[in-house]
């Protein structure tokens, strides 16, 4: 699980990830003592253990989650302070800033995430923060289209790392059945992103004429010497995996990596647990770019995607076309983000007390097809605002649901450290359609935009429809083979390599 020499633990059992030696040690002495170190960790508070994760890792996450969300987006915000006007960019050289920027983004995912493989996150994470700073600031004196356009191409070099790898980060520390509630913990900053990208972007707007510089180049400048500034702090406070938290004792950190290995088992055969494989080889690199769930995943995921940079990028400049002032665009984005955010956590609440992913995923995209339907219906400047709220109000809440559906059904960490990045990384290409859909000629109706978002919805509700279908006929088929015996034929070790493909894994649907 982590690059680094695990710890040393005392606790029965730690270390049981050590592959089946193929008779050794017969199945049943094998089974008999996993049973016998859950029961040594019967002592420990596992509720408090979380609580005490959830303190060290999700508020530093979130941060920098947050100055991520707001570094990419902030463009939409520079826009309406003049950046097109001042240096003369044509509309679809605008749009074309917007898209470069995830054809890079999407390019660099997975090699990143391979890289987190072999760096420390405490490392690897920050430094990456660093470089995307500098370009930040950096953006803030282009002079023009080619300066900005390249500018927005290195962002999405050094940016594709953190989102894929802090959303695999945290697979390392949680429970599948814990998961959706951390990712929409961390996620919820892209909400407050939203909202605090307004209000500072006006106030930043004010400082227009200030050093010779316009409010847009100071909203750039600001910003990315901001987030130099937390990725300095990241490099001392970020943990890298349980095996070496400080924070927790021996006991809790064998605990930690005991509930991960052992996860994902069907409830109906505890004695069958098996641990998941752990070791770098090429061939489940090979699984998951061929396996078909992630694909089809990605629809789902374009299905959130394309709303929500839809969303992020132009919601200032729609509510603006609505026929008010710039200052009040940007202020009126705020309760939106900040409804989102508070959804995202409460779903995402119920989702892992439930253990269900698929109903707080289709849902939402149910609503978010009501939501912008009120946008093309209509012309009237407060149902416009009322549909794009609405949109929000699911986008939001969704899309930490679709990236814990896929973690919660990919079995060893290399698997899902690719396929993670494979579906952030092909699914951020919706950025690149939805940068795209709102052009200026369509104003203010937008009604291109918002059909080709409700085009993406459609396909990503029969997208979720397959995966519940498919996932449930896989449980199935398993459990008649697990009754039929067929269990017997596969030893620990042959388990553990086949990882949500063997029998004594169940998928969450």
């Amino acid at each position: 699980m982590s690059p680094l020499p695990p710890v040393k633990m005392s606790v029965p059992g730690a270390a049981l990830s050590e592959k089946h030696d193929g008779g050794s040690q017969s199945e049943e002495a094998e089974r008999s003592e996993i049973e016998r170190t859950g029961e040594s960790f019967a002592h420990l508070n596992e509720k408090a253990i979380l609580r005490k994760m959830d303190i060290r890792l999700i508020p530093m996450l979130a941060l920098l989650y947050l100055l991520s969300f707001l570094d990419r987006g902030n463009i939409g915000n520079a826009k309406i302070e003049g950046l097109q006007e001042d240096l003369g960019l044509t509309d679809d050289q605008y749009n074309w800033c917007l898209t470069a920027f995830f054809f890079t983004y999407a390019a660099f995912e997975v090699p990143s995430n391979l890289m987190l493989k072999k760096i420390r996150p405490s490392i690897w994470l920050p430094a990456i923060m660093v470089a995307w700073g500098v370009v930040m600031t950096l953006m803030g004196i282009v002079h023009n289209f080619t300066g900005l356009l390249t500018a927005r191409i290195f962002l999405g070099v050094t940016e594709a790392g953190l989102f894929p790898g802090v959303a695999y980060y945290l697979t390392n520390w949680y429970k599948r059945e814990e998961m959706q509630l951390r990712q929409a913990m961390f996620f919820s900053a892209a909400s407050i992103a939203g909202a605090f990208s307004g209000l500072l972007a006006f106030a930043i707007g004010k400082m227009d004429g200030v050093g010779g510089l316009h409010g847009w180049q100071w909203i750039f400048i600001l910003e990315g010497i901001a987030t130099v500034l937390v990725a300095v702090l990241a490099f001392f406070t970020l943990h890298d995996f349980p095996e070496t938290a400080t924070f927790l004792t021996e006991e809790e950190r064998a605990l930690v990596v005991f509930r991960l290995k052992y996860q994902g088992q069907s409830k109906r055969n505890d004695h069958a647990m098996v641990a998941q494989a752990d070791d770098f080889k090429w061939k489940y690199v090979r699984q998951a770019f061929l396996d078909w769930q992630i694909w089809v995943n990605i629809f789902v995921y374009w299905g959130i995607v394309c709303p929500l940079y839809g969303i992020s990028l132009f919601l200032p400049t729609i509510i603006r076309t609505l026929g008010y002032e710039s200052s009040t665009a940007q202020l009126m984005t705020v309760p939106i983000y900040i409804t989102a955010a508070i959804l995202a956590v409460i779903v995402a609440y119920f989702s892992d007390r439930v253990g269900r992913r698929s109903p707080f995923i289709i849902v939402p995209l149910l609503i978010m097809v009501v939501g912008f339907s009120m946008c093309i219906a209509s012309g009237n400047p407060r149902v416009v605002y009322g549909g794009v709220f609405i949109a929000a109000c699911a986008i939001y809440p969704a899309f930490p649901g679709v990236i814990a559906w896929l973690s919660n059904n990919l079995a060893g960490s290399l698997k899902r450290s690719v396929g993670m990045a494979v579906q952030i990384g092909v699914g951020n290409l919706g950025g690149a359609m939805a940068s795209n859909f709102y052009r200026a000629k369509d104003a203010p109706r937008y009604r291109l935009g918002h059909g080709l978002e409700l085009g993406f919805i459609g396909a990503g509700i029969v997208a979720s429809l397959i995966l519940l279908v498919g996932y449930s006929t896989a449980n199935k088929k398993r459990a008649r083979k697990m009754e039929d015996g067929d269990l017997g034929r596969y030893t620990q070790q042959k388990l553990s390599e086949k990882g949500d493909k063997a029998i004594t894994f169940r998928y969450v649907y």
